[in-house]
């Protein structure tokens, strides 16, 4: 079974966060963080696919368990699996002898002070080296281009196993994500990398490790876990605030698109410090002024479903359950998908989803709304 990951201050992980705003890792050592429920689930998740791999590799391991384990999580990881046996197979077309390691402990702290990382897989041999990272969130789709935790862990290989394997020319990075049906790959100049490190990383991991340098606006600060209560988040709202939002009639294009490039992270910020003042209150007594903890709306449950059903049942009351047909994605495992595709494809259909505005940075493919019946002229 894997064996807990520990972090560095300045963590692959986090590098995002740490590269963007140099202060952070200083400032969110006064603010420690619970591993949350997703953390946890991520974890196990991990730890299944290293039995998984190794198993397939032919090496003995014992299956781990935990209270996450479900068939979505075995299925996702069989995908795991089997991807990293297919990159691992065709690799080894081309370079024999290549090898494939998990879970390694992977040293740059020859630009990062005190930085190591662990590497869920990397498939090497001489002149190659392929990095795959397993993530099991959904809530983010995660990029491999120009990501600086797969580049770090590049160094790290880099460093490790200089002196068993001939230097790649370029590094293939994976980034493997099933639950959001992503694998995200990008190739890197080994060259290029290592100027990266030299100049740009090696300068702000020190401004970094010492808690210097500047705290900017941006995405990379959702993820940490003082964000609630940074100085750079409020004033970012009072910027927003000063559009003084009285009627979106008020307003010309430029405010409204500013307004719309701001408002999704406004509106995290806001409940993040909601949840921080609450859980100060509710867990360590703090009294916010002109506010007060009160019970929000119950539900009733059954202390004890048997019980409920024997005497439902004992009083003549039988159709007390109901029947539903099981999810797509079970029901798909249940039968196996050929039999389920020649079955049932016929009457399985996906709906298109709800639209919604989005910048031009995510990904999706635009729809055409030209069509549509109400048109807007500009204020």
């Amino acid at each position: 079974m894997a064996s807990p990951k520990i972090h560095s201050t300045l963590s692959a992980s986090s590098a995002h966060r740490w590269l963007s705003a140099p202060p952070l890792p200083q400032l969110e050592k006064l603010f420690p963080k619970d591993a949350s429920p997703m953390a946890a689930e991520g974890t196990a998740a991990h730890a299944l696919c290293e039995y998984k791999l190794r198993k397939a590799l032919g090496q003995k391991i014992k299956r781990p368990a935990s209270a996450f384990d479900n068939d979505d999580m075995e299925a996702y990881t069989d995908d795991y699996c089997s991807y990293v046996m297919e990159e691992f197979q065709k690799a080894n077309l081309n370079h024999p002898g290549t090898t494939v390691l998990i879970e390694q402990r992977l040293d740059f702290s020859k630009y990062v002070p005190d930085g190591f990382g662990t590497g869920d897989c990397i498939i090497i041999a001489d002149g190659l080296m392929h990095i795959i990272d397993f993530k099991y969130g959904k809530g983010v789709r995660v990029a491999a281009e120009n990501n600086p935790q797969m580049k770090l862990y590049a160094l790290g290989a880099l460093n490790n196993y200089s002196m068993l394997y001939n230097r790649p020319d370029t590094i293939e990075m994976t980034i493997f994500q099933p639950r959001i049906g992503n694998i995200s790959t990008w190739s890197l100049e080994t060259d290029t990398l290592l100027h990266w490190a030299k100049t740009e990383l090696k300068e702000k991991a020190e401004l970094a490790i010492n808690g210097q340098g500047v705290v900017k606006y941006g995405p990379w600060l959702q993820f940490s876990n003082c964000n609630a209560v940074l100085r750079v988040r409020y004033d970012e709202y009072k910027k927003l605030q000063a559009l003084q939002l009285k009627s979106p009639h008020l307003m010309n294009n430029e405010e409204i698109e500013e307004v719309l490039a701001n408002v999704d992270e406004l509106i995290k910020w806001a409940n993040q410090v909601k949840a921080y003042a609450q859980d100060l209150t509710i867990n360590h007594g703090k009294q916010w002024t002109g506010f007060k903890v009160v019970e929000g709306r119950s539900i009733r449950r059954y202390k004890d479903e048997a019980k409920v059903a024997q005497v439902a049942k004992a009083n003549g009351f039988t159709n007390i359950y109901q029947q539903s047909l099981l999810p797509i994605t079970k029901l798909e495992k249940v039968m196996g998908k050929k039999n389920f595709d020649e079955l049932l494809g016929p009457y399985i259909y996906k709906p298109a989803g709800k639209l919604t505005l989005v910048p031009n940075s995510d990904k999706r493919p635009a729809v055409d709304t030209t069509n549509a019946q109400d048109e807007f002229t500009e204020v």
